[in-house]
């Protein structure tokens, strides 16, 4: 779309529309067409007879294999055909080997035996010759020896230029590229035959082959009625089986039909599962059942002894574990049957990039989304955009959107310097390959120019890109000082134009494309990938429903500019690390056996800027690499809210496609009677129900011929979709745009042909107005779902209950990185609005535990749904038994009777099984012992209060009406590495932590004070006891070492109030102010003297 790089501002519904003035691969290609079959071994054409029938090796299959590869596999190979694996017979003019069956009648005795004939040459000569032949394969040299034609080394460069693309020896018209086989000879790679082949020369004559009367000409072979028959039935079948593969794809895993063609490397599957090694899942699974026996003795024993001195100690206890192992149990079970992925991006390169031809590779679009510039720093947002817009993957194909939900003029402009600096990035990015391509963690990356001998040139324009990214974070940083104080009268534009978004909460529409319009290219002159600036319109009195309904409109926005087949979404401070990251996702989403019933493929997070202790658990290490795994063998991981790759039709609330099944067995084993009357009773069903069919299409048609204007002049557009759905329906699932509902009829994408730029410029200000979502399927069954904070889970669910699998993808690089807050405050805050999430869809009709019934979701897969959604409940039953330890310490009362000897062996035999399970799963996970524990901590100290605090949200949100504000987790860095780690906020989430702690503190000192002063025999029952409250503190602890972490010597909180008294100035002395050390100046105090001497440093 050109815009001539000028800012659109609109509105739809006051009919308002501003144009504002602001300033390597396989080389093969498709030459020409092969006569005749091809050999499916060298790759060579197979020899015509005299009579004009091809060379047949094999009687019982006709695998096409040359006259003289059919000799070698006989002399030197297997002597079986590689199809059919039946051994071969020897066809005469061909010599005799050993094990050959003895032949009736007359033969010819100079071909069997190879006796030389006059008009022959001296068999040792020709010998002499296959040797000289052999060794200029491995040599290269001497092409013809003594007038005996052998093959020379071939160039691969050279013969790749005749080889076209074929499918089953010849090209189909009616497969599209995407579909097509790549047969690629085995001497392409190498240069070299697999057995050198002797090729006489035009002087030399064979001789005639006779035909014996007296025997069976099907011992000929080819020429026969028999073999013709079989040859045509043969073809039948492949080409059967070729249909399924093309057309209606496999959903199989793997190729276990032995009848299928071969394959070869173009239409190998482009990815492929590995399953944990036996070795390791068996005794996994074993333990697990294992551990429910366990379970079941163990709630035998605890209900049937119950303490009748602490009876209510002992039921509240009980009814925590029953909850404890229910929740465990949902948690498992989708552990079962865990998976990890291979991909294969060599053969995505040969199936979807030919040279000479444009790239076949599926266009991406790319959302980043951000609200308020003040807490998500404009530096982190301009890496993330950089680093997609160096992308490996073809310009053309890539189009990124950013998502400005605060409608501020400082993402604005740092949009608009991020785009003239991608102009430098770009090619630099992709002239030396480099990794990570977001410039501030590329350049904090320590080189070793002498030990990794690097390129001088290479030397000298990293140096000078460094300088210019210096120079572009002092621009950006100078913005951000610049917004911190707004003018009264609002911010103007360079032309004097007032910002149509001074209002946050009242403004139009905006879009401005900053790059892929005509005459934007980078230093080099090649083409960029667009970015376009999106701010959707909002009004008073319209629910925009947050993050969700701003990605619904990049989604609309998107498909009238874009219209891309395939969505990523990332948030603004997961920049992408890994440059195939797309090319990763490719090869699932677009395999034609198994990619169409993918709806996404989520990637794991991975995290830059956390402690080398991850005090709590910011990597989440055990959801990533354990729970999402078990999930993957399943339907697949659920959506996390960034790093994912979207079908956009999946995103349209579209079924997934399904297997056709095969036509039900016909009553043939019935006499003719009563198969006859069975048919009679269905004939009069199906006229009954086709006269009603036919009642029913009158009235669709006359609301189908509506869609006429929709659909003239477009191509690509999916007609069953628009024969079954009409124009009221269309409008009522996707609202009142017949640009955008005619995009979503076109599944593989592409902008509708035909339309002007006014024309969708103005259909792009319409689809993101404030009220286009009005009584429309918008939120409810297409795009992000509303109704939560956490709208990845419920729009994934949704997904799911549509029939679609997903996968997940975790290439050696991680695909993408973000920043987490390492904060405790900001940690726990975030916890809680993911919380929030879940407990807002258990009150929903959402709800996995009652929705989705009878749908495409799999038990297994329910339950970890469920789980999802659950887990805040557990905040109250951890609460108690978590206070349970420090009442029975005070109390001198416990949960447990007198334990006998049976029930010390039960409680050792649980705690066993827990521990071996926990192995088990760190060993197939590959996750560290650390990383577990620290999991293990947090789970508890999140649950005592970003769970229970939700919970309680959740439940006033949804039964009272209370809302709850959103609040944004700060992100980015600061003016020292991990000094945020030690930074204290108080807020009432560290209220039940703190408490605990104190309490079971107190409680194990009172029960020590009373064992000493009561003698030797009170230790015994306090063992219990003591044990259990120090459980609660070692879980705790790491909110322990947060309250009190030291920072300059002096504990937190004491710093805290050194704070509050002096102010800001205390903590930021001018001597810290370094640049290699401030990152963002948002990031610095308010104040902004000292804001300005950090740009001065900077500088």
């Amino acid at each position: 779309m050109d815009t001539k790089g000028r800012l659109v501002a609109g509105s739809h519904n006051r009919n308002e529309f501003v144009l504002i003035n602001a300033d390597e691969i396989a080389r093969v290609t498709s030459v020409k067409e092969l006569s005749g079959q091809i050999c499916q071994i060298c790759g060579d054409e197979i020899e015509i007879s005299v009579n004009g029938e091809p060379f047949v090796a094999c009687n019982e299959c006709a695998f096409p294999v040359c006259r003289p590869c059919y000799e070698y596999e006989r002399s030197e190979g297997n002597q079986a055909c590689p199809q059919c694996k039946t051994r071969y017979k020897r066809i005469k003019g061909c010599p005799r080997v050993e094990g050959d069956e003895e032949e009736d009648g007359a033969d010819d005795l100079e071909n069997e035996f190879d006796i030389a004939s006059q008009d022959r040459r001296d068999p040792h000569h020709i010998a002499a010759a296959m040797l000289s032949a052999r060794l200029n394969i491995s040599r290269g040299s001497q092409p013809y020896v003594s007038g005996v034609s052998t093959p020379a080394e071939f160039d691969a460069a050279s013969i790749a230029a005749e080889i076209p693309l074929l499918t089953y020896g010849e090209e189909d018209a009616g497969i599209s590229s995407d579909k097509h086989a790549l047969i690629i000879p085995p001497f392409m790679s190498r240069g070299k035959r697999i057995h050198p082949m002797p090729v006489p020369e035009p002087s030399m004559t064979l001789p005639p082959r006779p035909m014996d009367p007296k025997k069976d000409l099907g011992v000929y072979g080819y020429g026969t009625v028999a073999w013709k028959e079989r040859m045509e039935d043969w073809k039948k079948k492949q080409n059967e089986k070729l249909q399924v593969v093309k057309h209606e794809g496999y959903n199989g895993d793997e190729f276990d039909d032995p009848d299928l063609p071969v394959m070869d490397e173009g239409r190998q599957p482009l990815s492929r599962k590995l399953p944990i090694p036996s070795s390791k899942i068996n005794p996994y699974r074993l333990i697990i059942l294992l551990r429910l026996v366990v379970l079941a003795l163990f709630f035998h024993y605890r209900i049937l002894h119950p303490v009748n001195d602490a009876f209510f100690l002992w039921l509240l206890s009980v009814i925590c574990e029953i909850w404890f192992a229910v929740s465990w149990i949902l948690d498992q079970f989708p552990k079962w049957h865990p998976i990890e992925r291979e991909t294969y991006l060599d053969r995505l390169s040969l199936r979807y990039e030919k040279e000479g031809k444009p790239s076949e590779l599926a266009s991406v679009d790319i959302f980043v989304s951000t609200v308020d510039p003040m807490k998500e720093p404009p530096l982190i947002t301009a890496n993330t955009v950089l680093s997609i817009l160096a992308v490996d993957y073809p310009v053309d194909k890539v189009a990124c959107y950013v998502s400005d939900d605060g409608a501020a003029m400082l993402t604005f402009e740092a949009l608009s310097e991020t785009s003239e600096f991608a102009r430098k990035w770009v090619p630099f990015c992709k002239k030396f390959s480099i990794e990570p391509r977001a410039p501030e963690w590329y350049f904090a990356q320590k080189v070793d120019y002498l030990r990794e001998k690097v390129d001088p040139a290479f030397v000298r324009e990293r140096r000078a890109m460094k300088r210019e990214y210096e120079e572009f974070k002092v621009r950006i940083n100078g913005l951000v000082s610049t917004a911190q104080k707004v003018p009264e009268e609002g911010w103007t534009m360079q032309d004097g134009t007032p910002w149509p978004g001074n209002n946050v909460r009242d403004h139009p529409g905006m879009i401005q494309v900053f790059l892929g319009h005509d005459g934007v290219r980078d230093i080099e002159g090649n083409e960029l990938p667009r970015l376009i600036y999106v701010s959707r319109e909002k009004r008073p009195g319209f629910d925009h429903h947050k993050k969700a309904g701003a990605m619904n409109s990049l989604v609309r926005v998107s498909a009238i500019i874009s219209n891309a087949p395939f969505l990523l979404n990332v948030d603004c401070d997961h920049y992408i690390n890994n440059s195939k990251a797309l090319r990763e996702a490719m090869c699932f989403m677009m395999d034609p056996i198994s990619g169409k019933k993918i709806c996404y493929v989520q990637f794991p997070q991975r995290f830059d800027g956390i402690d080398r202790h991850d005090r709590y658990s910011n990597r989440n290490v055990v959801f990533f690499d354990i729970n999402m795994k078990g999930l993957d063998g399943i339907q697949g991981p659920i959506y996390v809210g960034t790093g994912c790759v979207f079908r956009r039709q999946a995103l349209y609330g579209y079924d997934a496609p399904v297997k056709k099944k095969p036509p039900r067995r016909t009553c043939n084993c019935l006499p003719k009677w009563s198969c006859c009357c069975c048919c009679r009773s269905k004939k009069k069903n199906r006229k009954s129900k086709s006269s009603d069919k036919k009642k029913n299409n009158k009235e669709v048609t006359k609301q189908i011929s509506a869609l006429e204007n929709i659909e003239e002049g477009i191509e690509g557009i999916d007609n069953e979709k628009s024969s079954l759905m009409p124009q009221i329906k269309f409008e009522k699932k996707f609202g009142q745009s017949p640009v955008f509902i005619a995009s979503t009829l076109m599944e593989d994408g592409a902008v509708p042909k035909g339309a002007t730029t006014a024309s969708l410029l103005k259909e792009a200000i319409h689809v993101i107005s404030c009220g286009y979502e009005d009584k429309s399927d918008w939120g409810k069954e297409v795009g992000w779902i509303y109704g939560s904070v956490t709208e990845d889970i419920l729009t994934g669910f949704k997904m799911h209950c549509h029939g679609w699998r997903s996968v997940y993808c975790v290439p050696k690089r991680p695909a993408f990185k973000g920043s987490a807050p390492i904060n405790l405050s900001d940690r726990l805050h975030q916890v809680l609005r993911w919380a929030l999430g879940s407990v807002e869809i258990f009150l929903s009709r959402h709800c996995p535990i009652w929705y989705g019934y009878g749908c495409g979701l799999k038990p297994l897969e329910r339950f970890s749904y469920i789980a999802s959604v659950v887990y805040p409940l557990t905040s109250i039953p951890l609460l108690i038994y978590c206070t349970l330890p420090a009442v029975c310490l005070l109390t001198g009362k416990f949960i447990v009777p007198e334990i006998s000897n049976y029930a010390s062996l039960l409680f050792m035999s649980l705690f066993v099984v827990i521990a071996v399970t926990s192995i088990l799963e760190m060993q197939w996970g590959g996750v560290g012992i650390h990383d577990w524990w620290r999991n293990e901590q947090f789970w508890v100290i999140g649950g005592v209060s970003s769970h229970l605090f939700a919970l309680f949200q959740g439940l006033l949100k949804v039964l009272a009406g209370v809302n709850t504000n959103f609040t944004v987790t700060s992100k980015g860095g600061d003016d020292g590495e991990f000094s945020e780690l030690y930074l204290f906020k108080w807020t009432s989430l560290l209220i039940p932590p703190m408490t605990l702690l104190i309490i079971n503190i107190i409680g194990v000192i009172v029960g020590i004070s009373d064992a000493i002063s009561n003698g030797y025999e009170s230790w015994g029952p306090l063992f219990g006891r003591l044990f259990f409250a120090i459980w609660v503190i070692v879980h705790l602890y790491p909110f322990l070492k947060g309250m009190m972490g030291k920072q300059d010597r002096l504990p937190t909180i004491i710093v805290e109030k050194i704070k509050k008294k002096v102010g800001e100035g205390v903590v930021f002395h001018d001597e810290k102010l370094s640049g290699n050390r401030i990152k963002s100046a948002a990031h610095l105090v308010e104040d902004e003297d000292i804001l300005g001497r950090a740009i001065v440093a900077l500088s």
